[in-house]
Formats: C-alpha cells, sequence, structure tokens
C-alpha cells in the first residue's frame, strides 16, 4: 500500500486500550484519503469474523452482522484489545462512507474519531473497545444513533 504521508506519522501504542495513535500528519485531500485508507484495514478483526464466514462489505448490515457473532475473542485479553480497536475503526468505516459530512479526524492524544457535518466528534475506538468487551452498545445501534445526528 502506497501511502505518501506515512512516514510522517508515528503510531504508538497506548497500552491502555491497545490502540493505536498517531501525530499530527498531512492535510488535505491527499492526507484525507490515505488517512481513511489506513483506517478501514481492520486486518485483525476482518480476519476473524471471515472464519466465522461473515464479510465485511463496509455496510450498516454488516454491523449488524457483527452484533450477531460469538463473542470468542473476549477469552484471550490481546486479542480482545486489538479486535477492539478494530471493531472501532471498521464502525468508523461505516459512518465515514456511508453517512454524508461525516469524515476521520484526529482528536486529543492522537487517537481518530469521526466528525459528523454537525460538527459532534465520535471517539470510534472507545465504542469498539466496549463493544469488543462487553456486547454493548451494539455497533448498529451506535450507528444508527450516529446516522440521525
Amino acid at each position: 500500500m502506497d501511502i505518501p504521508f506515512l512516514d510522517r506519522w508515528r503510531k504508538r501504542q497506548d497500552t491502555s486500550f491497545g490502540a493505536v495513535t498517531f501525530s499530527e500528519g498531512s492535510e488535505g485531500a491527499e492526507g484525507r484519503a490515505g488517512l481513511t485508507q489506513l483506517l478501514s484495514e481492520c486486518e485483525l478483526l476482518r480476519s476473524q469474523v471471515s472464519g466465522a464466514g461473515l464479510r465485511l462489505d463496509d455496510s450498516a448490515a454488516s454491523l449488524e452482522a457483527l452484533d450477531q457473532l460469538l463473542p470468542r475473542w473476549r477469552d484471550d485479553e490481546e486479542t480482545l484489545a486489538w479486535l477492539g480497536n478494530d471493531a472501532g475503526l471498521y464502525l468508523g468505516t461505516v459512518v465515514v462512507r456511508t453517512v454524508p459530512g461525516a469524515g476521520w479526524e484526529i482528536g486529543p492524544g492522537g487517537r481518530p474519531v469521526v466528525r459528523l457535518a454537525s460538527g459532534r466528534e465520535i471517539d470510534v475506538v472507545s465504542a469498539g473497545h466496549d463493544w469488543a468487551g462487553a456486547g454493548a452498545p451494539e455497533l448498529s445501534q451506535l450507528y444508527a444513533e450516529i446516522a440521525e445526528d
């Protein structure tokens, strides 16, 4: 994958959540497209769900399907942390691709957040961790609330 601004961004691990954070990077369309591409990968989540026969197509319906999965990952703390991160990024990806005016921003502490057209910022990574750890709130329910904003 060729993302020109990636070499200027520094990834660090937030050990309390197992989340990836970023420092300030390039602005503009190229930077935003690269950020969107990077954050939409969600490799661990896609790998885990493909084993269960689910294909993530970046749609609201796929969030409903994720909510129906048996949470086998909860027994493994390391997987739980990274899967929660990916679940949040996937929720954000669906929002950015389907809700008009939504886009990725780098929020406080370098964490990726989704900014809605209304200006509201959603910490999707925290929401993903809540979902992976407890199953609630459901990703599809969060999406519905966000899409109404």
